[in-house]
């Protein structure tokens, strides 16, 4: 590509107007990786490599092979003559998509609602143990964006929950277990990911541009993701959507600024598959690795914005020699930093085939054939850990009469389909792809196949439960209702990515809204009016409307069973018959009305040019937009019931690290590794002689004569159109930067809480503390009324038993993002925090204060 061909791209690429005040402002140049010591190490093996690789080497390592051409959803390329294999990377955050003899864990929404560090982390351990198993470097997973700031949208279900802190805990305990294991964790989606529909750039219409303003930014969907680079992960994916009108794939403020200056990732930034919709402006703006690799208009045509076309942009002086040299050291530095350079396996599955042999490259018009499935066996006693994820997410809401736990010979009536498996087969649908039978996970590229379907009717028949199931979303004729029975009835609400439309719904619920799918309001109701005892059991994506039914005198019970994966049916079974009592609690409220909402949080529907979609609640969202306009909804955030009860009790607060109004200036940046910066020769990207091209593959070599053209036009007097505001001089960093995760001195505990909690009732249990924070009164700056911080969860409690829990408060949690000085303040030093207790974010009454240092129960809830 000419420069002069370069500069009218440029020109094209204008950017859509956002509305005024929502800006993405240029960042440059991309910070050096390495400056951190817990990285320094992996960055001197990787140095040493990237200083002896040739250009089309080190390009060949920044970017994807082609959709479809290898075993791996994503398959880079290679530099074999320093050691450097292809890198394997594979969805998705729940287990290893698209394979076999594999654990279909429960998704982080299930997860999330388990309320349970130790658990999310050994999740995240047997996640890693597959995905290494099956010779994957790179897992697609965590997500914490969506953060769920709209309750329809299709891929909430697949991070944590609608909260930053419990997203932030959920993500980096995750990426702590998988990379414990010698796997790379990718963090992702960066950033504002809040809706399926028109958020990748196409031939004829943007992307839609998610406009947040910069404390919003900071205190909502930067928080897990500053918690995932704390935790030292090593790759970080960019999301589809523009971020105040730049795309992400080519933001500089995003990935420069946020991420690698202020946050101090020191991995790797990879596109989404097929975001990247440019070559040089997305290598300056911080991305380090183009995924699949193909462009993003028309894949599986050979063409792509980087290999080849990035080693003609060194060779020609458009992308800076140290630009590339950075990148390529980030993905090696993140592979040393795991260990993969010892005895790591190779892949032995293939994504694109449950065969045992197929075309080694399925995107190629001719490709040579050979084993691509070993059918390696990864499962282990992982299924354990999916069940007690499944088990413990389970979320009691009403048990009326104690209902719940059934007794032994309890007679059952079984309404629903969702309580037998798919009768098409368990995964008769690409990708989850539909709502047939029990919903274990939602569909999309976060899904995984089952190795088998523990359905709950395999539950009962386990059980040897005295049932008779009705496989049908109609209320039959012939149930035969007696006074003595209980009805079970089991109902859906899905969602997932938005290649695929289920029932009308692209992804995001369109046509269901936050209705129950299949008629499931009408088939409560029926069975309500024929039975005077109804257990309702949801398996659900996120909050649905229960108004229809919830208060009818028969539905004496209702459980949020969430998204199972394949442990649906035991799970189950051991709370409804009392062997262990509910302890998930909701992580999302459940409103009474989509009114609820504010206005602000709808899905965003077709816009002439570029959607826009503006997060004008700012802060508030789910129960913090909640408690600020005092709606009060059907079930609160953080809301669970048990089959015993519990108290708060003795809480005690001691002061860690003083407060001051603002952190500790930062560390300075240690070192990095230093390169020459001279163009290479153009030989270095030449073709090799006699070598076997495969069509439709991408490679790094140009042609000899386009790459001597390359290297004349380094010297020609026209320049590359770079972006406003380029520079390509190192800086310090900001204030609010320092080590991974941010100034380390956020992190700091300022407060450390203790508190006892008690099984008060007739049955083990186990409770979940969770911790609010109410900031001062009279302070010069908004914030919502309480605001979640810390959760612990006891062990199982035998009635009488105590368990004393240690929870805390750092210095950002109780700081505001101050977009004068860009940096975290303490907007009240000494002013009289409240640090709120208790079992869910409606029912608090144990307060400490940060004033009197004293805690006290039987206090007036804040909300």
């Amino acid at each position: 590509m000419s420069l002069s061909s370069l500069a009218a791209g440029a020109v094209l690429d204008r950017r859509d107007p956002v509305p005024p005040g929502y800006v993405a402002p240029p960042y440059y140049p991309t910070p050096h990786g390495g400056w951190v010591s817990e990285w320094s190490e992996s960055y001197r093996k990787a140095s040493l490599l990237v200083a002896n690789m040739t250009l089309a080497e080190k390009t060949n390592i920044t970017s994807g092979t082609g959709i479809f051409m290898g075993r791996c959803v994503g398959n880079t390329g290679s530099a074999l003559r320093v050691g450097i294999p292809q890198l394997c990377l594979q969805d998705g955050p729940l287990g290893v998509r698209n394979t076999d003899h594999n654990t279909a864990f429960p998704p982080g929404i299930t997860a999330g609602a388990t309320w349970d560090k130790d658990l999310m982390r050994r999740r995240g351990v047997a996640i890693g143990e597959e995905f290494r198993g099956k010779g994957v470097n790179i897992h697609l997973g965590p997500s914490v964006g969506a953060l769920g700031r709209k309750p329809r949208g299709g891929r909430n279900w697949e991070g944590f929950g609608s909260d930053p802190v419990l997203q932030a805990f959920g993500g980096a305990l995750t990426i702590e277990g998988v990379q414990s294991v010698g796997v790379i964790a990718t963090i992702k989606h960066l950033i504002a990911n809040e809706q399926e529909m028109y958020r990748m750039y196409s031939l004829v219409k943007p992307g839609i541009s998610s406009n947040l303003d910069d404390r919003t930014m900071h205190e909502l969907y930067l928080w897990p993701f500053a918690e995932g680079v704390r935790s030292g992960v090593g790759s970080v994916m960019i999301s589809y959507n523009a971020i105040n009108g730049s795309a992400a794939a080519q933001n500089s403020y995003l990935m420069n600024g946020l991420l690698k200056d202020e946050l101090g990732f020191q991995g790797f930034v990879m596109s989404d598959w097929l975001a990247q919709i440019s070559g040089v402006p997305s290598a300056l703006a911080g991305l380090d690795m183009s995924m699949p690799g193909d462009r993003n208009e028309i894949p599986l045509l050979g063409n792509s914005y980087w290999m080849y076309d990035y080693s003609r942009a060194v060779l020609n002086g458009s992308v800076p020699v140290d630009r590339l040299n950075d990148a390529v050291t980030r993905i090696l530095a993140a592979y040393f930093q795991m260990g993969q350079d010892q005895n790591y396996p190779r892949p032995n599955f293939d994504t694109n085939t449950q065969n045992a042999e197929g075309p080694l490259y399925p995107g190629a018009l001719i490709s040579p054939s050979g084993v691509v499935n070993e059918f390696v066996d990864v499962q282990g006693n992982h299924a354990e850990v999916a069940r007690e994820v499944a088990r413990d997410a389970i979320t009691l809401l009403k048990n009326q009469n104690n209902t719940l736990p059934l007794l032994r010979n309890a007679s059952l009536k079984v309404f629903g389909t969702a309580a037998e498996k798919n009768p098409d087969g368990i995964n008769s649908c690409a990708d989850q792809g539909c709502n047939k039978g029990t919903l274990g996970m939602g569909w999309g590229s976060g899904s995984a196949r089952y190795p088998y379907m523990d359905s709950p009717i395999d539950g009962f028949k386990s059980r040897g439960s005295n049932y008779q199931y009705f496989n049908t979303d109609s209320f039959p004729s012939n149930s035969s209702p007696s006074p003595n029975d209980t009805a079970v009835v089991f109902v859906t609400a899905d969602s997932g990515e938005n290649y695929i439309t289920v029932e009308g719904n692209p992804g995001d619920r369109t046509s269901s809204n936050l209705n129950l799918w299949h008629n499931g309001d009408k088939l409560i109701q029926d069975v309500a009016a024929k039975y005077t005892s109804v257990v309702v059991v949801v398996h659900t994506v996120g909050p649905v409307i229960m108004e229809a039914w919830h208060d009818l005198p028969s539905v004496k019970a209702v459980l949020f069973a969430h998204l199972p994966g394949q442990e649906a049916g035991t799970s189950l079974m051991e709370v409804l018959y009392g062997d262990t009592s509910p302890s998930g609690h909701l992580p999302y409220t459940v409103p009474t009305s989509e009114s609820n909402y504010p206005a602000s949080v709808n899905l965003v529907g077709y816009q002439i040019g570029q959607p826009q979609d503006t997060h004008t609640e700012g802060l508030y969202i789910d129960y913090r937009h909640f408690n600020k306009e005092s709606i009060t909804p059907r079930y609160a955030f953080g809301f669970g019931l048990s089959y015993t009860s519990f108290s708060f009790s003795d809480a005690s607060i001691s002061a860690v690290t003083p407060l001051t109004a603002v952190p500790p200036s930062r560390p300075a940046k240690g070192t990095t590794p230093a390169y020459s910066t001279a163009i290479p020769p153009a030989s270095e990207a030449y073709w090799p002689e006699n070598f076997n091209r495969i069509w439709r593959y991408l490679y790094s070599w140009l042609e000899k004569n386009d790459a001597d053209d390359a290297a004349e036009a380094a010297n020609s007097p026209t320049k590359y159109p770079y972006p406003a505001g380029y520079s390509n001089v190192q800086t310090a960093g900001p204030a609010a930067g320092g080590a991974q995760g941010g100034n380390p001195a956020l992190f700091d505990t300022a407060y450390d809480i203790s508190v006892t909690v008690t099984n008060t009732g007739a049955r083990a249990g186990k409770a979940v503390a969770q911790l609010y924070v109410q900031f001062p009164q009279g302070i010069a700056v908004e914030t919502p009324t309480i605001q979640l911080r810390d959760f612990e969860k006891t062990s199982t409690l035998q009635p009488g038993a105590s368990q004393t829990l240690s929870l805390r408060v750092t210095r950002k949690d109780l700081s505001v993002w101050d977009t004068a000085s860009q940096n975290w303040v303490v907007p009240s030093v000494n002013g009289d925090y409240g640090i709120w207790v208790g079992s869910s974010s409606d029912s608090l009454s144990l307060r400490c204060g940060t004033a009197s240092m004293t805690c006290a129960g039987g206090q007036a809830s804040p909300v």
